[in-house]
């Protein structure tokens, strides 16, 4: 297995007005330009008819301050429960699609499916990213996000793990000094 992996809270809806988060650590970046994602998903997860029928979800990136509402959102169903009333998380509006975002994440990417791809026990959903919500207290005067403020999270053999501290940038190992 390829470890760390991100881990996200992927909120949907049925356009009914059932809203759900499943939490994915089988999430990543498959292109830059149209902007597109992928998550793997089991079709028998309560939110995979959701995904599929809609086509659409938003991606919220985990911080250390959602850690115990990420577990909880992957570990309890939307079959029984409702998660963003128990885990006292805010529902907003999004720009482009109907699923909600999650207002105490740091980013939200609203996403349009193009692609589902069946590949054993997960299917891949592969999806362009159609619009970005970003916290404007991880912006700098500059207009750079900061996502290492935010205390993002990483998943790795059941264990959720910090992240933050940067040891390089892009290109450090070959600029001139």
């Amino acid at each position: 297995m390829l470890y760390p992996l991100p881990v996200v809270m992927v909120s949907v809806t049925d356009g009914q007005g059932h809203d759900n988060i499943l939490t994915v650590a089988w999430t990543g970046t498959v292109c830059s330009d149209p902007p597109m994602l992928s998550v793997s998903v089991r079709p028998e997860r309560y939110s995979y008819p959701l995904l599929k029928d809609t086509g659409e979800f938003v991606v919220n990136l985990v911080t250390e301050e959602l850690v115990f509402a990420t577990d909880y959102c992957g570990v309890k169903s939307g079959r029984d429960v409702d998660k963003f009333r128990e885990m006292k998380l805010t529902k907003l509006s999004g720009t482009q699609v109907k699923a909600p975002l999650i207002g105490e994440s740091p980013v939200n990417l609203e996403c349009r499916v193009k692609q589902v791809i069946p590949l054993g026990t997960h299917d891949m959903f592969l999806a362009e990213i159609v619009a970005v919500h970003a916290d404007q207290q991880y912006m700098d005067e500059n207009g750079r996000f900061h996502l290492e403020l935010a205390k993002p999270v990483v998943y790795s053999h059941g264990a959720y793990m910090a992240t933050g501290k940067k040891l390089g940038t892009f290109g450090y190992s070959v600029r001139k000094k």
